[in-house]
């Protein structure tokens, strides 16, 4: 079993490389964004981080947030959602809960209101079925502030909303018109 230190280290240096750098370790995601498992071990080794095995299926079965899956046969592994690198990964559209929910920092509030929600420099805007999930991800952005999503009339109006395997809401943007602080 792997110390939290371990578990919180290599979680950490799997999504730097999953998510935004694949090409620092010579990795390139296949459709899907699946690595072979043995790759991302030998990069691993290679970048002076060697983990084994064992290790990378405890990081991806005890991971808190799900970030990482392998696929049905275990040689393939990806980080679930949250690239900054282009790739698809072959989710179908799926119609989410009425309203979901997006926690930010209190310093963002502003600029979400005159702008709406937008994805920055990722693939996707990450959204929550739930406000405790929403609140404490705004809590990494300093004083939590949670704004509820119509994503019922997003849908409506032609929206595209994707299901990650860890259960988080993936869409391109949040329009200004769809939001309510709560």
């Amino acid at each position: 079993m792997l110390s939290e230190e371990r578990l919180v280290h290599v979680s950490k240096f799997l999504s730097k490389h999953l998510r935004h750098q694949p090409e620092r370790l010579g990795l390139v995601l296949a459709p899907g964004g699946w690595v072979p498992v043995t790759d991302l071990l030998t990069a691993c080794a290679r970048a002076g981080l060697p983990v084994s095995p064992d290790e990378l299926e405890e990081v991806v079965r005890t991971n808190s947030k799900q970030r990482f899956s392998f696929d049905a046969t275990g040689t393939l592994i990806r980080a679930n959602q949250g690239h900054s690198v282009e790739v698809d990964l072959q989710l179908a559209p799926r119609v989410p809960p009425d309203v979901l929910y997006h926690g930010t920092g209190e310093r963002s509030v502003q600029a979400i209101q005159e702008r709406g929600i937008l994805k920055m420099s990722r693939q996707h805007l990450h959204l929550s079925s739930d406000v405790a999930t929403a609140r404490s991800v705004g809590a990494r952005h300093g004083r939590p502030v949670v704004f509820a999503i119509h994503s019922a009339a997003m849908v409506r109006d032609g929206h595209l909303f994707y299901l990650s395997d860890n259960g988080v809401w993936l869409v391109e943007h949040v329009p200004c018109g769809y939001l309510q602080r709560i």
